[in-house]
């Protein structure tokens, strides 16, 4: 990395509501160990991410990238989407 460069988190999730303007709501999911059972649990965290382009839908897998806070909750934005979901029938 350069001089003065940060570096930014980047997190996988699939998208789970698009229906604000350049926003779209995705689900993080990871796992972590409790402390005193030692059993494997399922976290889910929800970010608000910056669409620009209004391009994912929901079902979409998606990169996130840390950047400046964008508004009060959005602090993410979409770097590109992995895999399309499944069209609904």
């Amino acid at each position: 990395m350069k001089e003065g460069q940060q570096h930014r988190r980047e997190w996988y999730g699939n998208v789970v509501s698009n229906k604000m303007n350049k926003t779209v709501v995705v689900a993080v999911e990871r796992s972590v160990i409790h402390p005193i059972y030692k059993k494997v649990l399922r976290r889910v965290t929800k970010l608000k991410a910056h669409d620009e382009g209004n391009v994912c839908k929901v079902g979409d897998r998606v990169q996130l990238s840390e950047t400046r806070p964008i508004s009060k909750d959005k602090h993410w934005r979409v770097v590109r989407v992995m895999v399309k979901g499944q069209p609904e029938k």
